[in-house]
């Protein structure tokens, strides 16, 4: 079965983030007050799997070993059925 799967990326807590921090100076600049800026990334791809479970752990191990660095990045998956 195919599934879509999305996944997030982002800076663990505590991690610098010069982009984030490039966002808050130039929105300042426009005067615009905010703060806490955190950026996301986000990879869309359609994975073929006998079920959600078995895609789920592909995902996971695709995240742990390619797209993203587990020791600065948290990440979150969602995956949906076509």
């Amino acid at each position: 079965m195919n599934y879509n799967v999305e996944v997030k990326t982002s800076l663990k807590k505590g991690m610098l983030n010069p982009e984030a921090s490039t966002i808050e100076k130039a929105l300042a600049l426009l005067n615009y007050e905010v703060k806490d800026t955190k950026t996301i990334n986000i990879i869309q791809f359609t994975l073929d799997a006998e079920n959600e479970e078995a895609a789920l752990a592909q995902v996971d191990e695709m995240c742990q070993k390619l797209l993203c660095n587990p020791v600065i990045h948290d990440y979150e998956i969602n995956i949906s059925g076509e």
